[in-house]
């Protein structure tokens, strides 16, 4: 029984990650009804997070594989600049420095490094609280709440503006990062809260959406990494982690033949539409709580 509960929350984490409305949210809830226990933390939920992010990379390669390069370059370019300066204080020369930040994609690479402080460091202090808040159904139900209050806002306030990459400053880039760091909490929706973010503060939505999106991958491989220790728990077996890669594969999967249809559903789509689907679900999943 456990491995069709796990291929059904694979199936479900597969096709609601690339939606604004909190697929750990959604997980936690259907644990909980099925009577599921978190005997190993979130190590599954960080798998099937893992899975999709497969996806998100396939999707975003070109982005992603650009900003790799940009970012060794800018490494390189800050190694010059420190043995230019050793060399200018030694001999007095004045030999001139490169410039750090010379192209968009730089400049990305760099606001995408300040956003992954705050997350790091939220996530990573939180996640005590995380287990606690995922084996509760009331919790991750009013996470989903303020997630559809939060994306009514923004699309009834049509906010958005023209900002991107180039356009954008750390300041904007610390806000997401903070925003995704909070969203480790079952039902506050990751993509939701980063997008809105990013809209708040006058990304493009096509921008937003892309930040947001390529923004997970270090987070979602982050969170896998702190939670393999979990492997080695008292509840886990040989045949109950096989199960969780089984899920893996399969979000990955579901990820890979669903994404692209789902984010241009974020992409054009009105987020009140994702709100209300959110304040159905939150109030279910309250109201549950005390009837279930």
């Amino acid at each position: 029984m456990t491995v069709l509960y796990v291929i059904l929350l694979a199936v479900v984490q597969g096709i609601l990650e690339f939606l604004p409305v909190s697929s750990f949210g959604h997980l936690c809830i259907l644990q909980n009804i099925l009577g599921m226990e978190h005997e190993t933390g979130v190590l599954l939920e960080a798998m099937l997070h893992f899975g999709t992010l497969a996806a998100v990379i396939l999707t975003f390669w070109k982005d992603i594989s650009r900003l790799l390069l940009e970012s060794l370059d800018m490494l390189m370019d800050t190694i010059g600049n420190l043995s230019l300066y050793i060399h200018n204080k030694r001999t007095g020369d004045r030999l001139r420095y490169a410039k750090i930040v010379s192209s968009t994609y730089k400049k990305f690479a760099l606001l995408l490094l300040v956003s992954m402080i705050p997350t790091a460091l939220l996530g990573y202090t939180a996640r005590r609280l995380v287990v606690l808040a995922a084996s509760s159904q009331l919790l991750p139900g009013a996470g989903i709440l303020i997630t559809g209050i939060v994306l009514l806002v923004v699309d009834l306030g049509r906010m958005g503006g023209k900002k991107a990459a180039r356009d954008a400053g750390f300041g904007n880039a610390m806000w997401i990062g903070i925003c995704q760091g909070l969203s480790v909490f079952p039902g506050l929706s990751r993509s939701g809260l980063t997008i809105s973010a990013g809209l708040m503060s006058g990304f493009t939505q096509s921008f937003a959406v892309k930040y947001s999106y390529i923004l997970s991958v270090p987070a979602i491989i982050g969170a896998l990494a702190v939670e393999l220790g979990q492997f080695s728990a008292p509840a886990m077996t040989v045949g109950l982690g096989f199960t969780f890669v089984l899920g893996m594969l399969i979000s990955a999967v579901v990820g890979y033949f669903t994404i692209r249809v789902l984010l241009r559903l974020v992409n054009r789509g009105r987020f009140r539409y994702f709100a209300y689907y959110c304040f159905i679900v939150g109030f279910a999943a309250l109201i549950g709580n005390y009837v279930l």
